[in-house]
């Protein structure tokens, strides 16, 4: 059996431990070897699928913005028909409303006749 000529925590070399205190020493240090290595693999991991949710987020994103420019487009374009409709004739617009009105009370009537 050896002894370290110098105690352990003098910095003597490894080779000169005591046999049954360095393979304790080692098994807990390859203990924590294993622990640690799955403790990075699974933050491996778990960044990788937050970096594919990123991806996959910011691709929504992008197709979000462009249906709202299109939607943007669209009412743009409505605004710019209704303020031409206000201009025209005052009279034109209320038959064009009361028409409308007549056509929802008709299709209320019939639904409600139907039950």
């Amino acid at each position: 059996m050896l002894r370290p000529s110098v105690s352990e925590g003098d910095g003597a070399p490894p080779g000169n431990y005591v046999a049954s205190g360095y393979s304790v020493y080692e098994e807990d240090n390859e203990h924590l070897q294993e622990g640690l290595r799955a403790k990075v693999k699974a933050l491996k991991h778990l960044s990788i699928d937050i970096g594919t949710e990123v991806k996959f987020q910011n691709k929504m994103l992008q197709e979000m913005d462009s249906d709202f420019d299109s939607t943007g487009g669209l009412l743009g374009a409505t605004m710019g028909r209704l303020k031409a409709l206000s201009r025209g004739s005052q009279t034109k617009i209320f038959c064009y409303v009361l028409l409308f009105a007549l056509f929802v009370f008709f299709v209320l009537y019939w639904v409600i006749k139907l039950r």
